[in-house]
């Protein structure tokens, strides 16, 4: 059997805070969506292929997750607003263990997509001396788990990469 692997994919470079009425409304800027779609390109080369491309509804994420798609990482796609910031990992957690594709991809924000990784892992959140939970994503940036065949994946989920973007480029 193939495992599941989930990749969490942080948006690309979005305009500043601020710049907008609403933080949702914020969009990649240019030099953003050039370099997710060289990043996008990278990871096709490396062969990897998505079941499924979900995303927050914020506007910098749905444009990363396009990007994906464009460049042909995968062909269904989805919004989901558990992957807002401040989304619901526990509703979220009962969504992915009803999923029975292969590799996923989930576009979202941080802090959250850290913890979530940290939380798929050891089941807790592991805060350094700085506060800030261990795993940290940047722009573009991504982590690879794979998924336990059954059982809850809180906990139990292994960390095969964590990729800042400028090791795509």
């Amino acid at each position: 059997m193939k495992p599941i692997e989930l990749y969490l994919i942080r948006h690309g470079i979005a305009a500043e805070h601020g710049t907008y009425p609403k933080d949702g409304d914020r969009p990649l800027t240019d030099e953003g969506r050039e370099k997710t779609k060289q990043i996008a390109e990278r990871l096709y080369g490396l062969g990897i292929r998505f079941d499924l491309i979900q995303t927050s509804p914020l506007v910098r994420a749905r444009q990363t997750a396009e990007i994906l798609q464009a460049v042909g990482l995968g062909k269904s796609g989805e919004v989901s607003e558990y992957l807002a910031p401040a989304g619901s990992f526990e509703a979220w957690v009962t969504w992915l263990q009803s999923w029975r594709g292969h590799q996923l991809a989930i576009v979202g924000h941080e802090p959250d997509l850290g913890e979530w990784a940290e939380k798929l892992v050891w089941g807790t959140v592991r805060h350094s001396s700085d506060g800030q939970s261990t795993f940290r994503l940047k722009k573009a940036g991504v982590i690879g788990l794979s998924l336990p065949e059954a059982g809850s994946p809180v906990g139990n989920c292994q960390l095969f990469w964590l990729t800042p973007p400028k090791l795509l480029l």
